[in-house]
């Protein structure tokens, strides 16, 4: 059955929570569904503030404020004209330069410097998209769990190198080192993934604070959220997005009670469809 066969449906959370230690939350986040021409849509974003730099929710909310613009007023604009995924691209790219220059500009004029991560998903007609910088992290879950986003940082570079193995990689001082962020280089380069989902699954967005003190086992126990077989899982969305962000809260407190310092916040979407 093609994706012209399905009618998608997206049963979404999200929670942020400050955190231990920091007196200021700088990470951002957006999750919208809305109606199209194409269908249901639903966009997820989140932005992590550079810790260590002055006003980093400023940046971040910057960011996530313009994106979410793009997907309320634009996206309906491209889909109108006709859609592909060669414009997505371009478009995505344009719009994180231009949100690159404006940090950068405003981060001059306050004399502050600051600078904050990417991280955005779009689910449509069968199909997601990602644009990416930095090192907030985008999972699938379905039968299994994999990792869509690589890490920008230092020391994964060095992992897929061969100069380092993961295990030296999750106690190294430069682990928290970005190769690029959106505010502090000259020209951002995002990395721009796709590709096809299926009934019944989970995406996971989420900032590094969310993921320091989980397995991947633990992820996937955590937030993969299957309909079948729970009964406190009831055929209604909003009902459903209630129980998942109860889940949301209750990991988060896990993972504060686990020594986690950092800010932390989470995006959950749940796929399902319909046979038209």
């Amino acid at each position: 059955i093609g994706a012209g066969n399905m009618k998608w449906h997206y049963t979404v959370a999200a929670h942020t929570d400050v955190g231990t230690a920091k007196a200021v939350n700088q990470d951002s986040l957006t999750v919208k569904v809305a109606n199209t021409i194409c269908g249901e849509a639903a966009f997820a974003v989140i932005c992590d503030g550079m810790g260590g730099l002055e006003q980093g929710e400023v940046a971040s909310t910057m960011v996530v404020r313009a994106y979410e613009q793009w997907f309320l007023k634009n996206l309906p604009q491209i889909l109108a004209r006709g859609f592909s995924e060669e414009i997505l691209e371009k478009v995505w790219y344009r719009l994180a330069n231009d949100c690159n220059v404006r940090i950068a500009e405003y981060s001059v004029a306050q004399k502050a410097p600051m600078g904050t991560t990417l991280t955005a998903v779009l689910l449509l007609e069968g199909r997601y998209y990602i644009t990416h910088v930095g090192d907030c992290r985008v999972y699938v879950m379905g039968n299994g769990m994999e990792q869509l986003t690589t890490d920008q940082t230092y020391v994964a570079r060095e992992v897929a190198l061969g100069h380092m193995t993961p295990e030296q990689a999750l106690t190294d001082a430069r682990r928290n080192v970005l190769l690029q962020s959106i505010g502090t280089v000259k020209c951002v380069k995002p990395d721009y993934l796709m590709g096809d989902f299926y009934n019944d699954d989970t995406f996971l967005v989420c900032s590094d604070g969310f993921r320091h003190h989980l397995t991947e086992i633990e992820l996937y126990n955590y937030c993969h959220t299957s309909l079948e077989g729970m009964e406190w899982f009831v055929e209604n969305r909003l009902n459903n997005s209630h129980f998942m962000n109860g889940r949301l809260r209750y990991v988060m407190e896990n993972i504060k009670a686990r020594g986690e310092r950092d800010n932390i916040s989470a995006i959950l979407i749940k796929v399902t469809n319909a046979i038209e």
